[in-house]
């Protein structure tokens, strides 16, 4: 039954029944789901007088109560048949209604039938069939238990082990707009409302969609019938093998054994590109102007070269007869690797050659990458429960790079996981608040706990370390590795220096235990020695470790411009002129120096730079700022990593310091510190900004990948510093646009950098040409740019303006408030504004803005991460007391962390301030 169509006496009766009177029949459910809607004052659906609600209690020791299903039942196959509509009844309200037959096996006898099931109504009292020779028990009672998300289904007699049985159900929901499960996306083209009906799984969002059995590792085939309009379209995993012409009715191919998170259907009117390579159908969906306009162009040109690429990788033909991947208007996520049918925003598939930036070209390629590499990394094989979810997006997020360079070889876009990931998630795992990349199953039960973990840790530190793992058993190991399922368990070292240790033993240390280490290196003494990394040393992790937060260290090293082989951590002895460690930054861990060494490559840095290799020139930097922040060298210290920069033009280095600085910024843009720092970073920007000059004229485009950033970067920071020759060129250019609406001058990769600093100088009449652009731009990534632009405004009404638009979906959309109101909260001006909204909105914004979403830490730390005097770490806590009641969700290990480094930054300041402030009058 794996692969074959397979539909059951009980869905054939009604498919029939469908195809005749589905009008009627469907039309009587939604007046009926109507009924009941009106009835609920919380929104959600109540169940129907055959189906019963839990009584509000104490939690038990009952199944239903539990977070986690049973292992007594096992899911074969799926029929489900569901009806969106895209046109409002006549409540107001959008909603869908289906049945779904669930065949599962019985593995232990039970007289208890637990399945998912959340918002959804029964419209009719579900029906139990036995497939072999004995009967189905009677279905006693069925009550809906809405905390944890069951439909519990009790029998009078117990189900047989090893019988197969199918449940039935009969359903309506909602088609919200809320971005999970089977929702609605709303746009407008050339004047008309279009509804898009589409879905978001993962994690625990199925359940929203039909009754199920929702965790990762109760896999099985699912067969989707879809109705619609005639002028729609119906997509889903698998091909269409049927599709009248009644209502119009699609039905497609039975999939693959597969998790339901992994599920995907989707209603609309959208266009589509597409080719065929080696009889794979490749095609890419979005809005029809879209499409006309060329932006799935690009989508399509590199999705068949990365997928052969990871057939290569993997040595596994991928699994599927076709790849479609869809940008849509509204959605939660960046992307979602529904197999078969990938889900993008519009910002991470479409691509226009005339106004994205090379920034977002990066972001499509890599992107698709990612959500290709899952179509094996994920979906063929599974994760069993989501503690582990780091295996998932951590390596996904490694050979992104991989799939991404194998597409653009000329952009080295591997190097750049150093700046996008490893130093990215470096900042949340020196926290005492952090977690290992693998936690114990019991700590990840709930929805928001499962959400929670969709972070940083999984995503960055993951790739970091597999990366780091790549590199230690060298690349073809690695890969050969995957291939055949099982890495190698002998010794991985590869200099014999007496420390054999098994793959396993040297991972589960970074692994199992949470945060990094750093490893000093005494060039006088040849002693090393590691140390857990904290950015608060006075913090201790909640977590005890078995390993002590000892780990076996990786390192990679040079001695006189010499790179030496691999060396596991032990003592060593000879005379050095300078050492420098962790080569190309493959090694998950800091390191620090003695004060003589720390000179040594000070002085390299100022007289020949070129002998470091720009990666770590880039990791110089990153290492002395957050050993500086530790309290474990000098701050001034790792000022002086910068003083090189005013003769260095690479992106790395210069990307890592205004990385780091930004954090001075933070700490000191309300202090008399601001503005000699502003001084100092102006004098250290103006020769590159003078090489682009010089290069460019501001009206080419630099060849090179990173000198595109890196010709933004002198734009920004020398408009931002107050260069004057920079601010007439950003002047003069938004005039040119403002007095010309239809004729934008300003090159795409510069208009985020131009459209921030003109709003930031201007004023209303400024901000309200962004909006009016930013209302009719068609082009989802021009829309981000003015989205964001719009929040670097200096005026504080303009910013409360803003503010309130985030609560309007008809002006922000759903998917992008939580995002503008951290733009807002970083502007000096925007971010007391934003935390009084927070903390007044924080009931609408949770319920509406999603407790369970991915990225909803990122509120929480955004809007909190200037704080550093007592007066705010007060305010913060008080926030945490007085919205216990209403929850945090996923940001609830957001709010520890923002307190644990509001503690840190007051600390720090109160160490520092003065000693920065006399570096930046003086700096040498």
């Amino acid at each position: 039954m794996g692969k074959g169509f397979y539909i059951s006496k009980t869905v054939g009766v009604v498919g029939i029944v469908l195809g005749a009177g589905a009008l009627v029949t469907i039309i009587a459910l939604s007046v009926v789901y109507s009924q009941e809607k009106s009835k609920n004052n919380e929104n959600e659906v109540k169940p129907t007088d055959a189906v019963t609600s839990a009584p509000t209690t104490a939690p038990s020791n009952e199944p239903w109560d539990q977070w986690r299903l049973p292992q007594t039942l096992s899911p074969q196959t799926y029929n489900v048949t569901l009806w969106p509509r895209l046109e409002p009844d006549p409540t107001g309200l959008y909603i869908f209604t289906g049945m779904s037959s669930v065949v599962f096996r019985c593995v232990e006898k039970t007289n208890l039938i637990l399945i998912h099931s959340n918002k959804l109504n029964m419209t009719k009292q579900p029906t139990l069939m036995a497939l072999g020779s004995k009967p189905a028990p009677i279905i006693e009672s069925i009550v809906m238990h809405t905390k944890t998300q069951y439909m519990a289904i009790h029998l009078k007699d117990e189900l047989t082990a090893g019988e197969s049985y199918e449940l039935y159900t009969e359903f309506v929901g909602e088609l919200a707009d809320d971005l999970g499960g089977f929702y609605r996306s709303e746009y407008n083209e050339n004047g008309v409302k279009k509804v898009v009906a589409t879905t978001q799984m993962q994690a625990t969002d199925a359940r929203k969609a039909f009754p199920c059995f929702d965790e990762p590792a109760m896999k099985a085939v699912f067969h989707i019938t879809l109705y619609h309009d005639p002028a729609t379209v119906a997509l889903s995993n698998g091909v269409v093998i049927v599709d009248s012409t009644l209502v119009t009715r699609t039905t497609f191919a039975a999939t693959e054994v597969m998790s339901t998170y992994l599920l995907a259907f989707i209603v609309s009117d959208f266009g589509f590109i597409e080719q065929n390579i080696d009889k794979l159908q490749i095609r890419i969906f979005a809005r029809q102007e879209a499409i006309n306009a060329g932006q799935g162009e690009y989508a399509l040109i590199v999705t068949g070269p990365i997928l052969k690429f990871f057939e290569r990788y993997y040595n596994v033909s991928y699994p599927l007869p076709k790849s479609d991947q869809i940008a849509l208007p509204d959605f939660n996520a960046g992307a979602m690797e529904n197999w078969g049918l990938i889900t993008y925003r519009e910002t991470a598939l479409l691509y226009d050659k005339e106004i994205s930036s090379n920034g977002n070209k990066e972001r499509i390629v890599t992107v698709i990458a990612h959500e290709l590499a899952h179509q094996w990394f994920g979906n063929l094989v599974t994760l069993r429960w989501w503690n582990d979810l780091w295996l998932n997006e951590g390596f996904a997020s490694y050979v992104e790079y991989l799939g991404a360079a194998e597409a653009e070889p000329d952009w080295n876009v591997k190097d750049l996981i150093v700046l996008n990931d490893v130093h990215r998630v470096f900042a949340i795992d020196a926290l005492a608040s952090s977690h290992p990349l693998s936690s114990k199953e019991e700590e990840i039960q709930k929805p928001e706990q499962i959400s929670e973990v969709f972070d940083t840790i999984s995503y960055s530190k993951g790739a970091s370390v597999l990366r780091m793992l790549s590199d230690f058993l060298t690349e073809a190991v690695f890969t050969q590795g995957l291939q055949v399922k099982t890495l190698p368990s002998c010794a991985v070292d590869r200099n014999n220096n007496s420390l054999p240790k098994t793959v396993q033993e040297i991972m589960d240390r970074w692994v199992l235990q949470m945060g990094f280490p750093v490893v000093t290196i005494d060039t006088t003494t040849g002693q090393i020695t590691q140390e857990h990394f904290l950015l608060d040393p006075e913090t201790k992790p909640d977590r005890p470790s078995e390993f002590n937060y000892e780990w076996f260290v990786p390192i990679s090293w040079t001695k006189n411009e010499t790179t030496q082989p691999l060396y596991w951590l032990l003592n060593k002895n000879g005379e050095l002129t300078w050492v420098l460690a962790n080569i190309n930054v493959t090694g998950y861990y800091r390191v620090n120096y003695d004060n003589d060494n720390w000179q040594r490559l000070l002085n390299v840095l100022q007289a020949s730079r070129q002998s470091i290799p720009v990666i770590n020139r880039a990791q110089l930097i990153d290492d002395a700022f957050n050993l500086a922040k530790a309290g474990i060298i000098e701050t001034t210290l790792a000022l002086r990593t910068t003083l090189f920069l005013n003769s260095e033009t690479e992106y790395m280095p210069w990307e890592a310091a205004l990385d780091n600085l930004d954090y001075f910024y933070l700490m000191f843009d309300r202090t008399e510190v601001y503005g000699h720092m502003q001084k100092y970073v102006g004098r250290q920007v103006k020769d590159l900004f003078d090489y682009f000059t010089r290069l460019t004229n501001w009206q080419d485009v630099p060849q090179g990948h990173t000198d595109q950033y890196n010709q933004i970067n002198a734009l920004r920071v020398a408009c931002s510093t107050g260069n004057e020759d920079c601010k007439t060129l950003i002047t003069n250019w938004f005039k040119q646009w403002m007095d010309n609406p239809n004729v934008n001058p300003i090159k795409a990769n510069l208009r985020s950098t131009v459209y921030c600093s003109a709003i930031a100088a201007g004023g209303e009449e400024e901000w309200n040409f962004a909006w009016e652009q930013f209302q009719n731009a068609t082009i989802a990534s021009e829309k981000d740019k003015l989205r964001a632009a719009m929040a670097c405004a200096t005026e504080p009404w303009l910013l409360n303006r803003y503010l309130k638009y985030t609560l309007d979906p008809e002006k922000i959309r759903k998917q992008d408030a939580t995002s503008t109101i951290i733009n807002i909260a970083s502007n000096v001006v925007g971010q007391p504004l934003a935390w009084d909204f927070v903390r007044a909105n924080w009931e609408y914004i949770f319920k509406q803005y999603g407790g369970g979403s991915f990225s909803f830490s990122n509120l929480i730390n955004g809007v909190t991460k200037r704080f550093s005097t007592q007066f705010e770490l007060q305010q913060l806590i008080q926030f945490k007391d007085d919205n216990a009641h209403i929850g945090f969700g996923s940001g609830s290990l957001a709010i520890q962390q923002s307190i644990e480094r509001t503690n840190a930054n007051i600390k720090w300041i109160e160490k520092n301030q003065k000693a920065v402030l006399d570096w930046f009058k003086n700096p040498s």
